[in-house]
């Protein structure tokens, strides 16, 4: 027997996956390492197999680099399996983690649909996605590696099962015997070997993965926006999708909303560079806004009026003045932040007049 082959873009190191499964394992960063993108993305999901699969895992790495350099001894042990078995033999490491990642995509499934109308709209029949989605996480697992299936029997075999739900009203009982299903059917009719690894461009498979992985965080965010709630400062829990609305609503969001507004227009006309200097100048970089504040003065104050009004401000909030101890304390920081604001102010005397000089000549 003959394995396809293709060519390697890189020989892979058995040190480097380790590090990425010491350091990102739980996020599948050394199986899209080694090309095992079905792999990552089940322990994206789950966050390492639930942590079990991760640790699980540190006896397998090496065997995962052979495989994905395609190393002969390794090859030669993979045509020799092949020969003796017809289809991949029963593993019940791999049947375990389909029952796992199905049961816990369809479950994900089914606690995104909302359960009241939505916008006047009753979503609930896509409760008939639940057995799609977990025969695809079933799908998934089996097709990880050098065994594939199609999805066509565990498919079927979910939604044979699925109306069970009408009759059993535990919904673990149902949900359970579902994704069973869907897991024989692929174990017993759709699994084979895969003779000819796949190789995608990795941008290509950046993409995949990004399409995959946007699905499944809607779902999530699908869930909790029904069905998370949030704890208030007296204790009550709120729906997410109530305080939401109630957000958008808000004096404070309103406000917000006609200030970017505002700054839209204002740049609309004048150009963003314009929106942008106003934001560094807002943002008070060099401190004399603040410094003009402690002081007590405008901005179209003279070095003169500055001066007068620092030695005047430092002669009334001397701290030798205090005799109470307990005052003396805040007195220096007052002391100190008139020192600083004139300082500031001094320092600032050459750039504070040529940006005058500017205005008077506009």
């Amino acid at each position: 027997m003959v394995i396809k082959g293709s060519s390697i873009p890189g020989k892979k190191s058995v040190l480097v996956a380790y590090l990425l499964w010491l350091f990102g394992g739980i996020f599948g960063v050394h199986h899209f390492y080694l090309r095992r993108d079905r792999h990552a993305f089940v322990w994206w999901t789950t966050l390492g197999g639930f942590g079990i699969g991760w640790l699980g895992e540190i006896l397998r790495i090496p065997r995962y680099v052979r495989d994905a350099n395609e190393d002969p001894k390794y090859m030669e042990e993979l045509v020799g399996r092949m020969v003796r078995n017809k289809k991949p033999p029963f593993s019940m490491n791999r049947f375990t983690g389909m029952l796992m990642i199905g049961y816990s995509w369809g479950q994900l499934m089914m606690q995104a649909v909302p359960p009241d109308e939505f916008w006047g709209i009753n979503l609930k029949y896509l409760y008939l996605l639940i057995p799609f989605v977990a025969s695809l996480g079933v799908w998934t697992v089996g097709n990880i590696g050098r065994e594939q299936g199609t999805l066509k029997w565990p498919l079927l075999a979910a939604y044979a099962v699925y109306p069970l739900r009408y009759y059993v009203y535990d919904e673990t009982v149902w949900f359970s015997i579902m994704v069973l299903a869907s897991s024989l059917a692929f174990d017993s009719f759709s699994k084979e070997w895969r003779r000819t690894p796949v190789r995608r461009h990795f941008f290509k498979r950046i993409l995949i993965l990004g399409a995959a992985a946007t699905i499944f965080l809607s779902l999530w965010a699908g869930y909790l926006y029904f069905h998370g709630t949030i704890t208030d400062s007296e204790g009550d829990e709120v729906p997410i999708y109530e305080a939401l609305h109630h957000f958008f609503t808000s004096p404070w969001w309103l406000d917000v909303k006609q200030c970017l507004y505002e700054t839209y227009q204002y740049a609309q006309h004048h150009g963003w560079y314009e929106v942008w200097k106003q934001i560094i100048e807002l943002s008070d970089p060099h401190g004399e806004q603040n410094a003009y504040k402690v002081l007590g003065l405008g901005p179209d104050a003279s070095q003169q009026e500055i001066t007068s009004t620092w030695r005047r401000l430092s002669r009334e909030n001397h701290p030798d003045k205090v005799k109470d101890h307990n005052l003396r304390r805040a007195a220096q920081e007052r002391f100190m932040d008139i020192q600083q604001a004139y300082e500031i102010l001094s320092n600032s005397k050459h750039r504070r007049h040529r940006r005058n000089k500017k205005d008077n000549s506009e």
